[in-house]
């Protein structure tokens, strides 16, 4: 199982949600930033979980509203949500940073070439690191955010500020060095 599983199967095993409510939450959370998933990746993956017996829908209709599906962790599923987040938690932990392709690559560039990629690498760095300081704000403010919730955006904040002196080191010891 991947780290999708996890994801959706934690956010039900605090409440019955919608997949449309659990994608919402996802953005909310700016889990989509640390983790690879899509909003179409919730909607297969909840239509998955209830095929394997590990959530169960419940179709509910509010005045109204059309029928929404409403889904619940099963006793099979709350198993799995914690065979996942043991497994998960003892392999290695690997960054994935996609920008690190790029990195490899500048000698193959001329000068020009390598100082206009990471400007443009430096640059999204200093778009993530805003957004997370916003964040980190906003959510400083709201008291049902968890701790675990505030210390991952903090560690992804600590991340892009030592990524953002990485670059700048880099860019300072010359392009030869690369």
């Amino acid at each position: 199982m991947a780290t999708i599983d996890l994801i959706v199967l934690g956010i039900l095993k605090r409440e019955s949600l919608s997949a449309y409510d659990i994608q919402k939450l996802v953005e909310y959370r700016n889990i989509s930033k640390w983790v690879k998933i899509s909003t179409p990746s919730i909607y297969k993956k909840v239509i998955q979980l209830e095929e394997k017996g590990l959530i169960k829908s419940n179709i509910v209709k509010e005045g109204k509203m059309p029928e929404k599906a409403i889904y619940s962790l099963t006793d099979t599923g709350a198993k799995e949500f914690e065979n996942l987040m043991n497994e998960i938690a003892s392999l290695p932990i690997h960054f994935f940073l996609d920008f690190n392709a790029v990195i490899v690559n500048l000698p193959s560039l001329p000068p020009e070439g390598q100082k206009l990629c990471l400007e443009k690498i430096e640059e999204n760095v200093k778009t993530l690191k805003t957004c997370l300081e916003e964040n980190l704000c906003e959510k400083e403010r709201v008291p049902e955010i968890p701790e675990t919730g505030m210390a991952v955006l903090q560690q992804q904040y600590i991340l892009a500020q030592t990524i953002e002196t990485w670059i700048t080191s880099l860019k300072d010891n010359s392009f030869s060095a690369i």
